[in-house]
């Protein structure tokens, strides 16, 4: 599966899995409290969550998580705390000093609104620096990638707390049994958005057949179960088919859906990731999923090259994923294609957003693919691409937000 980079399962870019881990254990923290969406009254209590856009003097900007921005007062009164990704107990935090806070840090705080109602008189502070934020991601997406699976939810019975997954990770498609407990931690990635901190709290009850799902936690030895500590989840649509046409000024592109046989009209946003597969590439992927082995001896698709192990050689050869691991990781790492390149005939997949008010937004468009979609019509897009983005668990060229 492949996550758009640029803003993180982009398996990293703007949003990551630890940024979004960090906002719910600073939420455990601050016993529970969430961001007001919008300031509160003068003279009321606040508690925002957010980002440091600035510091000037004893004044802190805040960007919330609700998006709105906080002018942060800190008092000589003021408690401040550094605080770790992970941390649960705030007794061993050690006291900082404002001018220990750097932009890009994360705050909890918890004060007074002020009289204008725009800004807040911090009583206590909970700080973690942007340096640990990212050191939490990289440990968070390595986790993914090391332990993680996803695939296209095929059942699910909530009352037994399992999922079957169809996942072709390791060649021909196969089906995974995820087992969820009370301790697992169900997200749910929002309607018109994949960004990872944009994901809610879900539960089982919201998943659907067909919803795409990655799980993190133990596999069993025969990798036919997962006990998942994390999953997230979300509907998208997969499209495969041919360009009818292209509108870079107006960053669509229409295309000629092969199963539905109608034409679909798809936005380009700044956080799609467009890819195009090298035509060898895409050759072995094709016989992977029809379960065949590759021809005249061609480099087995889970076997790096031992001379380019940790590099993307045009053909893809450093960039297979090892043990039948995630295709993401060898995707994230393809050419990047311009949607002015794109000619009418083009063989295109595209995982996007479910339909909203302008039409669906393209996630993850990749060309290149004539051989795939000969081979796998109608699952190879939603088998190869996904729809996780930045911020979320994934790996390559993903970047972290």
């Amino acid at each position: 599966m492949i996550l758009p980079k640029r803003t993180a399962l982009g398996l990293a870019r703007s949003a990551a899995v630890g940024l979004a881990a960090t906002v719910l254990w600073l939420g455990a923290v601050a016993h529970g409290q969430t961001t007001p969406q919008q300031p509160p009254a003068a003279s009321s209590t606040a508690r925002p969550v957010g980002t440091v856009k600035a510091i000037a003097g004893n004044a802190v900007i805040v960007t919330t998580d609700a998006g709105a921005e906080v002018r942060v007062l800190v008092q000589d009164s003021t408690r401040m705390l550094r605080v770790a990704p992970g941390q649960k107990d705030i007794k061993d935090a050690p006291p900082i000093q404002l001018q220990d806070v750097q932009v890009g840090d994360r705050m909890i705080i918890r004060g007074r609104v002020g009289d204008d109602g725009k800004s807040v008189l911090a009583s206590s502070i909970l700080v973690m620096s942007k340096a640990d934020i990212a050191e939490r991601q990289a440990h968070e997406r390595e986790d993914w990638q090391k332990r993680g699976v996803g695939g296209l939810v095929k059942a699910i019975d909530p009352a037994s707390g399992t999922i079957t997954l169809a996942t072709s990770a390791a060649g021909p498609n196969k089906t995974m049994t995820v087992h969820v407990s009370k301790e697992t931690i169900v997200r749910r990635y929002a309607p018109e958005s994949v960004k990872f901190e944009d994901a809610k709290p879900g539960t089982l009850e919201q998943i659907k057949p067909g919803d795409q799902l990655r799980a993190r936690g133990a596999k069993s030895a025969d990798g036919s179960e997962i006990s998942a500590e994390e999953i997230v989840s979300g509907s998208f649509r997969n499209i495969a088919g041919t360009v009818a046409s292209v509108d870079p000024g107006a960053s669509t592109i229409n295309v000629n859906d092969l199963l539905t046989k109608k034409p679909v009209s798809v936005k380009i946003t700044a956080d799609s990731q467009l890819k195009k597969l090298p035509p060898m590439l895409a050759q072995r992927l094709a016989m992977r999923l029809k379960g065949s082995p590759p021809e005249n001896g061609a480099a087995n698709t889970n076997q790096p090259s031992p001379q380019r192990s940790n590099q993307a050689s045009p053909e893809g050869g450093g960039a297979h994923p090892r043990g039948g691991g995630d295709l993401q990781q060898m995707l994230g790492r393809l050419p990047a294609v311009t949607l002015a390149e794109l000619q009418k005939g083009d063989a295109v997949m595209i995982v996007t957003t479910e339909d909203g008010t302008g039409g669906p937004n393209a996630i993850t468009l990749l060309a290149g693919v004539e051989p795939i979609l000969t081979a796998s019509p109608n699952e190879g897009a939603a088998m190869l691409l996904s729809p996780w983005t930045l911020g979320s668990p994934s790996a390559g060229d993903a970047a972290t937000q």
